[in-house]
């Protein structure tokens, strides 16, 4: 039965698509089949896997709304071992059009239901807010993971998010773990970024990943030629260091606590 782990934080810019598109990449070449889904309007992770989103039929909208099954929605990518249900526009919309309906918060998780059993890892890349959406994604999956940006307003933000997952733990997801908290965006010349690092794990400990993503060109460069880190540059840092956080994963996941 695969793990469905959400890549959440209502912040943008912190990483999110990022870690999304380059771990689900990483976890296929380490042979894990792993299906991403693009649960973001602004559709970053689509495109960063090289998909035109603009002629998206069947995706997460769909899903969510149930016109379509998992099935129909998922597309092959040029990752090894990895699929994708890819995001439009259109889901914009969602929040306003589920607001109606019974059992809301549950549409993503029913709608996996028929394929958790073929994927080792289902990601989702969660939308930068705490809307429907994402209520949505922490429903259904069975972890959490946060990445937060080694920058000045790094833990602004975090708390509302934990109180979030707190109340989806005790509501909707009594059994929804929290993965890790990662560390990104790194520059080891700053102090900045060296007592941002300090702080989080002086706080958090064990829930923060080993692994720490750091600034990296060439991450930033790869989603506009639509691959992944791994496709556009296996030997650069941001290779190696998302590599490191998907065995890190396929470890913790290995060896669980009993």
């Amino acid at each position: 039965m695969g793990k469905i782990i959400a890549i959440a934080n209502q912040k943008g810019g912190v990483g999110k698509t990022t870690t999304s598109v380059n771990l689900a990449a990483s976890l296929g070449v380490l042979e894990k089949k792993v299906l991403l889904i693009d649960a973001d309007p602004q559709a970053n992770a689509s495109s960063g896997l090289g998909i035109d989103v603009e002629s998206v039929e069947i995706g997460t909208y769909q899903i969510l709304e149930h016109s379509n099954t998992p099935e129909e929605a998922i597309v092959k990518t040029s990752s090894p071992n990895v699929d994708l249900i890819a995001a439009h526009i259109d889901l914009v919309a969602i929040e306003i059009e589920l607001v109606d309906k019974e059992n809301r918060e549950y549409m993503l998780k029913q709608a996996l239901e028929s394929i958790k059993g073929q994927y080792d890892y289902i990601l989702i890349d969660c939308a930068p807010s705490l809307g429907l959406l994402t209520l949505n994604a922490l429903t259904a999956a069975d972890s959490v993971a946060i990445p937060i940006q080694c920058e000045y307003f790094a833990l602004e933000g975090l708390g509302k998010l934990l109180n979030t997952i707190k109340s989806v733990q005790k509501i909707h997801n009594p059994n929804l773990d929290i993965e890790g908290l990662l560390l990104t965006m790194y520059d080891s010349r700053l102090r900045l970024s060296n007592q941002v690092v300090e702080e989080v794990q002086k706080h958090f400990h064990d829930m923060v990943f080993e692994t720490i993503i750091q600034r990296n060109v060439k991450l930033s460069e790869a989603p506009s030629f639509g691959e992944s880190i791994i496709n556009y540059d296996a030997t650069s840092k941001g290779a190696t260091n998302y590599l490191h956080l998907a065995q890190e994963i396929i470890k913790k996941n290995s060896n669980p606590v009993l």
